[in-house]
């Protein structure tokens, strides 16, 4: 696991780092595991895996029944099958109540 996130680009980075501090607040026992390659956040039976890619942050597994209304707000982020690209160069525009919320939603449902 230590591997896949210090090989972090630094310009996507950040990101990783708001994305796993917005994590561990909502849930503190979160475990981080690999599988399929990339970092999975699970709490319970519950997973978010998370790849880094050119473009900054996928979330997989989300769809508009456990996004927190994200895809319907922002559809343009949506790239199918439940993926959700989060381009590092607009991270700005993304608040943390609604990176939170949409972590939360998929986390809990």
């Amino acid at each position: 696991m230590q591997a896949y996130i210090d090989g972090i680009k630094p310009e996507h980075r950040p990101m990783w780092d708001r994305v796993e501090r917005l994590v561990r607040e909502l849930h503190p026992d979160v475990e981080l595991r690999i599988t399929y390659d990339m970092p999975t956040f699970v709490v319970g039976e519950h997973r978010l895996p998370v790849g880094v890619w050119k473009h900054g942050l996928s979330l997989y597994g989300l769809h508009e029944g456990n996004d927190a209304g994200l895809i319907s707000r922002r559809p343009e982020l949506a790239s199918g099958r439940g993926t959700v690209k989060l381009p590092s160069r607009q991270a700005e525009s993304f608040t943390d109540a609604e990176l939170k919320a949409t972590l939360k939603a998929v986390l809990s449902s």
